[in-house]
């Protein structure tokens, strides 16, 4: 019972710095017995802030969507139109499924309500709560992204690829959601934007202990992408290069192997080692460490852009240089931009 009161404690630090008050509607998303805890803790804590709370929890059977799925897009609210609406009625919805990428959350948050994805571990979500004067750092490299034309990613591996910037906006994931219409993630810290659809040029090399999600697998093999006019044209490499080239022609999509968004991670109580001890969740913690490098393919709707592929590949990339305009802000996986750089650096 300690442990469970404790849980509402944190989920209460949460919506507080999510923004709910008194006679807001909270609605709590669930399905089957997957993390009810977390429901009934969300639930307890919204009714401690004076807000409305109710918890709509969908089917085990519902097939799509999910923390384990290597397919993005399709989720347990697809074709649940009653669903979406009564979830359209809220003012923040905690999302314990995991919706991102979807029609319906785009519709959810068209209507005006901000989303919450939490399916991480408890643990994770304790040492990532969102750290005093990251949201202020978050914001400043947002500024930065977004006035920048090009993006530029090396690395002493090979990487050396650059991103004409401008088409999509520069989004902040600052581990909650306090802004009408928003998503975000707890936890989170990262920023991230994406290149023009056509714009994006040269070579990706994910090296030896670079993560590949969906697969939840560091890397032992070099993969090397090559990418011209905004897509992947071809991948070398040894035994993880044909894990990964086989994965993405299994979609039998062509916009399985356009280039989706680009950023860095900002957290800097964030692990990159969490994947090899009691790997849970989907990998928060690993996307969004202090100074690494995401590289993404496939689906870009949550920039506003029309890749709705299902092949999704997400690949925090470690001791990389980024560059906007030439200046860096990453060099060799550390932040030297000093306003965006963490206290405890």
């Amino acid at each position: 019972m300690t442990d469970f009161l404790d849980f509402v404690d944190l989920c209460e630090r949460q919506l507080r710095l999510s923004a709910v008050h008194e006679g807001e509607r909270v609605a709590v998303l669930s399905r089957g017995t997957e993390r009810l805890e977390y429901a009934d803790a969300f639930m307890a804590a919204a009714n401690r802030l004076g807000a409305a709370a109710h918890h709509l929890r969908l089917p085990s059977g519902l097939g799509g969507g999910g923390v384990d799925s290597l397919v993005v897009g399709t989720t347990p609210l697809s074709g649940n139109p009653a669903a979406v609406e009564a979830l359209k009625q809220s003012d923040l919805l905690i999302d314990l499924v995991f919706l991102l990428f979807s029609a319906e959350q785009l519709e959810i948050q068209a209507s005006g309500t901000r989303i919450l994805s939490v399916v991480e571990p408890v643990d994770v979500l304790r040492r990532m709560f969102p750290t005093d004067g990251i949201k202020e750092r978050i914001d400043h490299g947002v500024e930065l992204m977004r006035k920048a034309s090009t993006l530029t990613v090396t690395s002493p591996h090979g990487t050396h690829v650059r991103y004409q910037l401008g088409a999509y906006p520069a989004v902040p994931e600052y581990g909650f959601s306090a802004v009408p219409g928003q998503w975000d993630h707890w936890p989170s810290g990262f920023l991230f934007t994406g290149g023009a659809d056509d714009g994006v040029d040269g070579t990706v090399v994910i090296a030896p202990g670079d993560i590949v999600f969906p697969f939840n697998t560091y890397v032992r093999t070099p993969i090397t992408l090559t990418i011209e006019h905004g897509r992947v044209v071809d991948i070398r490499g040894e035994l993880d290069a044909l894990l990964l080239r086989e994965y993405m022609a299994s979609f039998n999509d062509p916009d399985a192997y356009g280039i989706s968004h680009i950023g860095w991670g900002m957290h800097e109580n964030a692990r990159r080692t969490s994947l090899a001890v009691d790997f849970q969740g989907i990998g928060m913690e690993a996307r969004a460490t202090y100074g690494n490098v995401l590289f993404s393919t496939g689906p870009n709707g949550e920039l506003g852009g029309s890749n709705h592929t299902a092949c999704h590949v997400d690949v925090p990339l470690h001791g990389c240089t980024l560059l906007l305009d030439d200046e860096p802000v990453v060099v060799a996986g550390d932040i030297v931009v000093p306003e965006l750089r963490a206290r405890t650096r």
